[in-house]
């Protein structure tokens, strides 16, 4: 196995789903980089269960290059996995396992990098940013963001390593979660028209979500390069009612709208908010109890950055020859640093997501290779002086250095 393999098998042995603590897995990252070299801080979370880590190779100085990587991943429960889904399994230049592609290969890549480097060398910083719960909404790189800002640490370019096949990533949607819940008013069902259907009223929402999606898609901002180039809006959960002769007098339903860099999140949450008031007008003369509370309970900013910025240009003659732009509908934290730090960010590493939160997951070991080889580059570019790193720095195979 190579260096990198061996750490991802590592990774993957650590169940890091976001319902348990990451800590054990954190303090082996911790305990690799600075024996490294690196110097290590971790920023724990209000359980002091979870910890975000920020690590730095490399003098204490502005510019240089920093990897962004999550370790948290989604559950295997209710999946119907042939393999170990917490131990790495190698078939047929494959890796399989939880995480793999989301994103721990990334990760792995980053930590074989880090310890074949010679720190010392390095004439700009090479920095680490290991994070938790990004999987339920970007929640545990936020407060580790804080202090990045409030010190000044500001990279020539940030690399986001969520799962773009190695394409260079230039944007990401971004998200707005919403609760919703409907009241009305019960009654036997023998008498339904005399009572209010809290589901009635969720409906008649749903509907009014679905009008302004149609509105969206016809006139709203469009970014081309993306599968659906416009915001959306979906309902993804709708519960209510205990029995079938009982008007129900609640329901709830789970929402979200996945937006453009170019939307303004606050005028689109407006928009449902007016949804919701349109479903309930009709009512509210004769059932003064009719209502729809609407929270926001989750969101992240998009991103977009021009191909044409002279650091991701820099960054483009890393990668092979004949790689191509993209931009993912998943979110990712790339909005978050963009938003904090206003510095170049791009969203570029191994594997597909096609192939991640799915049983069996994997990562194609030549994902992993071409990672290798391009992150090494990156480095020699953006942190190194004109002295060898390493001896494992790749010769020109991405394009002129």
């Amino acid at each position: 196995m190579t260096a990198t393999q061996d750490w991802l098998a590592r990774l993957v042995a650590y169940p890091t789903v976001s319902s348990d603590t990451n800590l054990p897995l954190i303090e082996e990252i911790d305990s690799a980089l600075a024996n490294a070299g690196a110097v290590c801080e971790r920023f724990y979370d209000t359980t002091g269960q979870k910890a975000a880590l920020l690590a730095r190779l490399g003098p204490d100085v502005p510019g240089g290059l920093m990897l962004s990587g999550h370790v948290d991943v989604v559950p295997v429960i209710g999946q119907d996995w042939t393999v170990p889904p917490f131990a790495m399994t190698r078939q047929n230049g494959r890796l399989y396992g939880r995480g793999t592609t989301d994103m721990k290969g990334f990760v792995a890549s980053a930590l074989a990098l880090a310890e074949s480097i010679d720190g010392t060398r390095l004439a700009s910083p090479l920095w680490f940013a290991i994070s938790y719960d990004e999987e339920i909404g970007c929640v545990g790189v936020r407060p580790m963001l804080e202090e990045i800002a409030a010190r000044d640490i500001l990279p020539d370019l940030i690399v986001v390593g969520e799962p773009t096949s190695m394409q260079l990533g230039l944007g990401h949607k971004g998200k707005m979660a919403f609760q919703v819940k409907a009241t009305g008013v019960p009654r036997h069902s023998a008498e339904a028209p005399l009572a209010l259907n809290a589901l009635h009223i969720a409906s008649d929402f749903i509907s009014g979500l679905r009008r302004l999606q149609d509105d969206i898609e016809a006139r709203g901002p469009r970014e081309p390069g993306y599968s659906v180039p416009y915001a959306t809006v979906h309902v993804g959960k709708l519960v209510g009612g205990t029995a079938v002769n009982l008007v129900p007098d609640h329901a709830e339903l789970l929402m979200e709208c996945r937006m453009m860099a170019a939307d303004d999140p606050l005028a689109l949450a407006e928009q449902v908010r007016k949804a919701g008031a349109a479903a309930v007008a009709p009512y509210k003369e004769r059932f003064k109890e009719a209502a729809i509370d609407i929270e926001i309970n989750g969101n992240y900013p998009g991103h977009s950055i021009d191909g044409d910025h002279p650091v991701v240009q820099a960054f483009a003659q890393c990668l092979p020859k004949g790689s191509k732009e993209c931009r993912v509908s998943f979110g990712t934290e790339a909005g978050l640093f963009a938003q904090a730090l206003d510095v170049p960010v791009v969203i570029c590493g191994p594997g597909s997501m096609e192939q991640g939160h799915r049983p069996d997951e994997f990562i194609e070991e030549s994902q992993l290779h071409i990672c290798d080889s391009v992150l090494a580059s990156a480095v020699v570019r953006f942190c190194a002086s004109r002295r060898p790193l390493a001896s494992h720095v790749p010769k020109q195979m991405h394009g002129k250095m």
